[in-house]
């Protein structure tokens, strides 16, 4: 239920943003925070003990982000549950708590991201741009990404908070939110 509930929330996000994005005042409309990206990451780092739940979340929000953002039918879905395997095995290795850690973070999660799918569309012979506009448009994402995460894992903290069965899980999921 709580993966259920963390996809709705975060397709809900990516609707918002898709919708929103291009009418804010600012200079770089290409760069759209990848929200999908961030929520296969948050599935992956906080996957207990079976994997499964994170990487089915993430394909099916994959599957529903392909379906708003008019990608390949399989393209989205396919990268993001890629990405919640990636950010589950950096999570045996780091400790992403703090704004900067989750900001880093992040980015990180973005670049992955990118890089996959830019990986996946050059090996089914997906059209792609020129390598130039490829980067820089990678890069405006990850800033973006960056600068919107802490955001929206404070809202995905929340509703683990609303899910957790103990004061103390309740605890854990709020640390460094309150």
């Amino acid at each position: 239920m709580r993966t259920a509930t963390l996809v709705l929330a975060a397709y809900v996000l990516c609707v918002i943003v898709a919708a929103s994005w291009h009418v804010l005042p600012h200079a770089i409309h290409d760069a759209i925070p990848d929200i999908g990206a961030l929520t296969a990451a948050y599935l992956g780092l906080t996957a207990r003990r079976n994997l499964a739940p994170a990487v089915g979340g993430s394909i099916a929000l994959g599957y529903l982000v392909d379906l708003v953002s008019g990608a390949p039918p399989g393209l989205v879905a396919l990268v993001l549950g890629l990405t919640g395997l990636v950010a589950r095995a950096v999570q045996q290795r780091i400790y992403v708590r703090g704004t900067t850690m989750t900001i880093a973070f992040s980015g990180f999660v973005a670049i992955v991201s990118s890089l996959l799918a830019l990986v996946v569309r050059t090996l089914y012979g997906m059209p792609r741009a020129a390598a130039a506009i490829e980067l820089r448009h990678l890069a405006f994402v990850a800033i973006a990404t960056a600068l919107v995460g802490p955001l929206v894992w404070r809202v995905f903290r929340r509703i683990d908070a609303a899910y957790a069965r103990t004061a103390r899980d309740r605890d854990a999921a709020l640390e460094g939110i309150r």
